[in-house]
């Protein structure tokens, strides 16, 4: 079900792991860049119908306005299965804990006697947060998006979501019962390219935002590429990934588990075990025959275990599991061996670390308190999951009096003529001269 990759012995590469080497899915963003572009330039310049449009073409279903009605969002809330309110509580709980521990505080350095650089942190004004719709329901990305953008300071919020046609075209009930729970009360049925594409310009129903967070399918991704710029993105989210690295101590069947828990998201999801020890591999191989012939997606976890993005790597040592594992830069890396926390703290690249047996993938997708937004495709080589951080921004703030302006000036009008930018080095100059710039080639700066 699952193919092998042998990087025993000589089949280790000596100057390091090719990440072409590795499984990976096929994501080809900019072929659909082009397929996106018509229907966001549609959405800028005829906005609700549009979206209204869209919504029939694209999900089946006829709806006479985007924003979802208060009343619907207290009805999703009112009708919600007590144990599932009762979860999402807990899994905010947790959520704010661990985010309300990222907001940074301002700080002042004092460079010099009366000058000081403040970097102060704001958050942005106005973000868009997406939530998917397709295969499956996910308040919990609802969660994911707004505890860290909320926890931020981010005073306007609106959420958007696909129309769903066994819902009268409103997002799926579930969705709108988890913004309710937030206390977001700006929730549109609009999904995929278009939905970004509202974010980033506006309508008449929804005000543009800023910045624009949350998964999505290969045209979210690809309407994200396109709108950077205009707007800001937290990633161009692909395919969901979990790389697991094992030895012999692992459990086989925890392991198969949890590569048949990110198989179910996606044909397209990718499932990598990294192991030292064959036995394992093969006794993992056994568990997914019987596992996945169990599981309710039978055919999509099929797929997506023996499809090119899912493998099974074997090496010799752990030191080389570790460079696999870096070189893949997993969305979400098991360890799974003797000593996790040990190992894990080695790993240089990955979205997020899940340590020892009872720390699995599924445990941080709902309720660590960790968030589930993460870099894929092996973004995490160079990029970070969704947090705080994501929707604040960091200005920095200058305040010199003449004295520290003057013991630095001729530094300043050095370096301004060693780059051919005269004016700049004048605009020094002008504070001490009294002004005129005719005098200003006469002027000698202080400190010289």
């Amino acid at each position: 079900m699952i193919s092998r990759i042998d990087l025993r012995g000589d089949a280790f590469p000596e100057g390091g792991i090719d990440r072409d080497l590795l499984p990976r899915a096929e994501l080809d963003v900019e072929a659909a860049l082009e397929k996106v572009r018509p229907i966001c330039d549609d959405v800028q310049h005829r906005g609700t119908a549009a979206l209204i449009d869209y919504a029939q073409r694209f999900d089946g279903v006829e709806i006479e306005r985007v924003r979802v009605p208060a009343e619907a969002l207290t009805r999703a809330l009112d009708r919600l299965d007590p144990a599932v309110r009762t979860a999402l509580e807990e899994s905010i709980r947790r959520a704010r804990l661990v985010h309300g521990e990222q907001r940074r505080t301002d700080h002042t350095t004092h460079v010099v006697p009366g000058g000081t650089v403040t970097e102060r942190w704001v958050p942005v004004e106005r973000v868009g947060l997406y939530v998917p719709g397709g295969k499956a329901v996910y308040p919990s990305s609802v969660v994911m998006n707004v505890v860290p953008a909320q926890e931020a300071g981010v005073e306007s919020l609106a959420v958007a979501s696909p129309p769903q046609r066994d819902f009268d075209g409103l997002p799926h009930p579930t969705i709108l019962a988890a913004c309710a729970l937030l206390g977001v009360d700006e929730v549109y049925a609009a999904g995929g390219a278009q939905a970004i594409a509202m974010f980033a310009y506006g309508t008449d129903e929804c005000r543009p935002a800023q910045l624009v967070t949350g998964p999505g399918n290969i045209w979210v991704a690809a309407a994200k590429r396109l709108l950077k710029g205009r707007i800001g993105i937290d990633a161009e989210a692909g395919p969901t990934e979990i790389a697991i690295l094992a030895d012999a101590t692992a459990d086989p069947a925890h392991v198969a588990s949890d590569l048949i828990s990110q198989a179910e998201h996606d044909t397209l999801a990718a499932a990598v075990l990294v192991t030292t020890s064959t036995e394992l591999a093969d006794q993992v191989d056994k568990e997914l025959e019987a596992q996945v012939a169990a599981a309710k997606h039978v055919a999509r976890i099929t797929e997506a275990l023996s499809g090119t993005q899912s493998a099974t790597v074997l090496v010799d040592t752990l030191d080389q599991g570790l460079k696999v594992v870096d070189a893949y830069a997993a969305e979400h890396l098991e360890i799974q061996t003797e000593n996790a926390g040990e190992v894990a703290a080695r790993v240089r690249n990955a979205g997020a670390i899940f340590v020892g047996p009872y720390a699995p993938v599924s445990l941080g997708d709902y309720c660590a308190g960790s968030n589930h937004v993460l870099p894929t495709g092996g973004c995490a080589c160079h990029s970070s999951g969704l947090s705080v951080q994501s929707f604040l921004r960091g200005i920095h703030v200058v305040d010199y009096s003449r004295d520290a302006l003057a013991e630095v000036a001729h530094h300043v009008v050095t370096l301004a003529d060693a780059e051919d930018l005269p004016a700049h080095g004048a605009a020094i100059k002008a504070r001490f001269a009294g002004g005129g710039q005719d005098r200003h080639s006469e002027w000698k700066v202080p400190g010289q």
